[in-house]
């Protein structure tokens, strides 16, 4: 037996003693009143923080009673929809924008937004030689991994790493803000050309464009791109950026931030928490879910032949056999996802484009059907309809954007919410967070060895 074989075998063994000993019945969770996930039984998450940065409304009171309604987003109290449709009717790029919104707390004015835009370019050098020595050293089809391994080689080259000062810490989450895409664009060239013998192209990003304009670039071999597909793009940057103090990376941003780690170390920890499947990877498996129906589907028009493929993807029939409409439905939201809406006219827009119009016209439709679907099949206690996600995946693959590089893309943004929430707990709370957990073990009586 070779070693490998050895310890498949002991793993796999004693994997099963593991899960004999540490298994809770479900029903002691009620018992106790324990709310998994930190969520009731009706999907309201447990109070654990204040915050100024955003605001997620998806029911209003009415009567005395909360009852569903359209969900609105707002970054330090302005809609997303208002955000948007003020950046975009000037036709300016908004990711610098919002971003010193979210950091500071107020609209740039013209010149605050210059200088702003400038230092945002003056932080995203990289140290000297990191693009060889580190980012093309052992690369990696997880992007993600390799993201994360950068940013906490970062931390090396830092002599300030451990300050805590907020003056520190912003300057570092400006420098990160602003290399994030090179380090994560570099990442995936350097697996193309070292792991799938493809070529290798390293673009610096250029001083005049908007960082939407700088991701295609350098992203793209020819280092083209249209107006409309860096403006959708830099939409979509938008929308990702923040999502209240609740979802997993940035309560794990704010975790690690209570504990006194440093920068690198708290964005790492955020970064392993957004490439789970269950928060940052949505968008691939919207993606593959849709490749499926088109394959399986003989006339995707024919809204009872899809309405008949969802009904058994529900079932467990088809796709992934888990039962689950990708892209639909939120934890927080019920009637409608805000961000899914903002972005909808935009990804048509650019289906026109790119002459997928046939493709949006299936996620139009399947937009519509799912919730009926769901609704008929599933006991829900809230509405469901086609969240961000949905929508995301779809628009990256007509950028051209390899799945490699989705996670990374929501990452680009979600490091402006992330950093705005640690500079918030370092300003206002000091201590350590430390839910409790009930302990239902059985005391034992210790025996030697040699009597076991």
């Amino acid at each position: 037996m070779s070693k490998e074989e050895m310890i498949e075998n002991y793993t796999k063994k004693y994997s099963e003693i593991t899960t004999e000993h540490s298994s809770i019945e479900s029903q002691l969770y009620d018992d106790f009143g324990v709310k998994r996930g930190l969520r009731d039984k009706n999907g309201k998450g447990v109070l654990a923080g204040l915050t100024k940065i955003s605001d997620i409304r998806s029911n209003e009171e009415v009567d005395g009673k909360l009852v569903p309604c359209e969900g609105q987003l707002y970054y330090r109290g302005y809609n997303i929809y208002d955000l948007v449709s003020g950046f975009e009717s000037h036709r300016r790029y908004g990711f610098e924008e919002i971003t010193y919104l979210l950091l500071f707390g107020e609209l740039p004015t013209q010149d605050q937004l210059k200088e702003f835009s400038q230092i945002l370019l003056e932080s995203s050098h990289l140290p000297r030689n990191f693009t060889r020595d580190v980012i093309m050293k052992a690369p990696s089809k997880d992007i993600m991994n390799s993201l994360t391994k950068s940013i906490l080689t970062l931390a090396s080259y830092d002599k300030q790493v451990d300050d805590l000062s907020l003056d520190n810490v912003l300057r570092q989450c400006l420098k990160l803000i602003s290399t994030f895409p090179r380090l994560s664009v570099y990442g995936y060239h350097a697996y193309r050309h070292f792991d799938c013998d493809d070529s290798l192209y390293i673009h610096r990003p250029d001083p005049n464009l908007s960082m939407a304009e700088n991701i295609l670039r350098m992203l793209r071999p020819d280092m083209k791109f249209t107006d409309l597909e860096a403006r959708v793009l830099d939409i979509a940057l938008v929308l990702h950026m923040e999502h209240g103090g609740g979802n997993n990376s940035t309560f794990t941003t704010r975790v690690v931030s209570s504990a006194g780690s440093d920068t690198y170390s708290v964005i790492a920890a955020a970064l392993s928490s957004l490439k789970g499947p269950k928060h940052g990877g949505a968008n691939i498996k919207v993606v593959e879910m849709m490749a499926d129906i088109k394959a399986n589907v003989k006339d995707i028009n024919d809204e009872d032949e899809v309405r008949n493929y969802l009904t058994r993807m529900l079932n467990k029939e088809v796709f992934d056999k888990r039962g689950l409409i990708y892209g639909m439905g939120h934890a927080v939201y019920s009637i409608s996802d805000p961000r899914a809406q903002v972005f909808k006219g935009f990804v048509e827009k650019l289906a026109l484009e790119k002459h997928r119009d046939n493709d949006f016209g299936l996620y139009s439709m399947v937009a519509k059907l799912a919730p009926e679907v769901i609704g008929e099949k599933r006991r829900i206690y809230k509405g469901v309809s086609a969240n961000v996600d949905f929508y995301s995946g779809l628009v990256y693959s007509m950028l051209n954007i390899p799945v490699e590089l989705y996670t990374p893309i929501f990452a680009m943004a979600r490091i402006v919410g992330w950093s705005a929430h640690r500079l918030e707990e370092l300003i206002n709370v000091d201590k350590i967070i430390r839910p409790a957990y009930k302990s239902i073990m059985e005391e034992k009586e210790y025996k030697d060895v040699s009597e076991r």
